[in-house]
């Protein structure tokens, strides 16, 4: 699969449609490792989760 790597334009929030040029991230704390939401800086709805990472991958 080719990946092609574009920074002419940005994406959308599917929730407000407003152009994404930055993402809000912040650390969940995890009982085993850290986890990390990210959300739109316009309308604050959550856009996705990162994987919860094993205890000793920090």
């Amino acid at each position: 699969m080719k990946l092609v790597v574009r920074d002419d334009i940005n994406p959308v929030c599917p929730h407000c449609q407003a152009p994404l040029a930055s993402l809000f991230c912040q650390e969940v704390h995890a009982t085993l490792g850290r986890r990390y939401v990210y959300f739109c800086p316009q309308c604050l709805k959550i856009l996705g989760v990162s994987h919860r990472k094993g205890f000793w991958m920090g």
